[in-house]
């Protein structure tokens, strides 16, 4: 691939982001980049009732020419839905996602195009994130930062393991344009909301479709973003909600690939092997779960994935008979 055929989207979903959005522009600004890498920015606003719209107008009415800001308004709330339409408008040949509390560090742009350039056969790519607590984080929190989307994974780089749910978040994910127009379904199976949880799995399920129809997924370890979590974000109930939502996709996820005769085996898998960790925990830790937040976390997730087939079942059953009851009420 050459320098010429070389282009690059950023793409912002934001949900009521008018007070966060302003420093991830002025990241956006100051790149380090190459002059003459063909890039743009894409603020997709996921249904807001705030001044995102106008904060956007503000910082248009100033920005430089040669990287474009542009605004579309997405009705259909959701993160899956926010990032369709940011692949619907994008001009780049590559996608890369931010989401309104991502701050890229400053080479940021010239290091998805160095990778770009160095591994031309991968379809998504993700890199480091870092987390910026507004305070700190408990004891031992490195064991469930993943669910907020925070992952560091050394210097080197490395093919992620799509058959066993290893994968980047979207946060700060690199996709080419051709592998989701190829393997990516308009209609989401999970549909993540930002307003509550169901099931937590929109992030990993696009990938999973792109390692479906022959993509590699890759680390570049040159990427860096840092994720600014509010205090609420680290709160109980919230960490055990997002826990539990998380693991309400396992099944679900292991379904998008499975082959028919494999389905049976992953669904008693995924009880039989969750039930043994909720009883290991248990044995374990006993009534610090009560207390103690990294543990009791770790077994809301084991809970949720025990209980993610009955989403796998709830979903198979919409898919064939939900729309025959439809069409009958019609």
């Amino acid at each position: 691939m050459t320098q010429d055929s070389f282009s690059l989207t950023v793409a912002i979903p934001t949900y009521n982001g008018a007070q966060r959005l302003p420093e991830v522009l002025e990241a956006l600004r100051h790149q380090s980049h190459r002059s003459n890498i063909d890039w743009d920015i894409v603020v997709i606003d996921n249904n807001s009732t705030d001044t995102t719209h106008q904060v956007i107008q503000a910082y248009q009415s100033n920005w430089e020419k040669h990287y474009p800001l542009t605004y579309y308004f997405e009705p259909k709330q959701g993160p899956a839905f926010a990032r369709q339409r940011a692949i619907k408008e994008a001009k780049g040949l590559y996608i890369a996602f931010l989401d309104d509390d991502n701050i890229p560090a400053k080479n940021w742009i010239s290091s998805i195009y160095e990778f770009s350039q160095n591994y031309p056969q991968v379809g998504a790519f993700g890199g480091q994130i870092h987390g910026e607590y507004e305070v700190k984080p408990p004891e031992n929190f490195k064991q469930i930062a993943a669910f907020l989307a925070i992952g560091e994974h050394g210097n080197q780089p490395f093919r992620f393991d799509p058959d066993n749910l290893i994968l980047p978040p979207t946060a700060g994910l690199v996709v080419k344009k051709q592998a989701w127009q190829e393997a990516v379904p308009k209609t989401p199976q999970l549909v993540g909301s930002q307003r509550n949880f169901l099931a937590r799995g929109d992030d990993y399920e696009l990938l999973l479709y792109l390692h479906k129809q022959g993509w590699e997924i890759w680390y570049n370890p040159q990427m860096h973003i840092n994720h600014k979590i509010p205090a609420f974000r680290l709160e109980r109930n919230y960490l055990l909600s997002l826990a539990r939502a998380c693991g309400l996709a396992t099944c679900q996820l292991r379904m998008i690939n499975a082959k028919t005769i494999d389905k049976p085996v992953i669904f008693v898998r995924t009880i039989l092997g969750n039930l043994r960790r909720i009883i290991k925990q248990r044995l374990k830790y006993g009534e610090m779960l009560k207390s103690e937040l990294i543990p009791a976390v770790e077994m809301e997730f084991y809970r949720g994935s025990m209980m993610s087939v009955l989403v796998w079942l709830n979903n198979v059953w919409n898919a064939k008979f939900g729309s025959v009851e439809k069409s009958e009420d019609q």
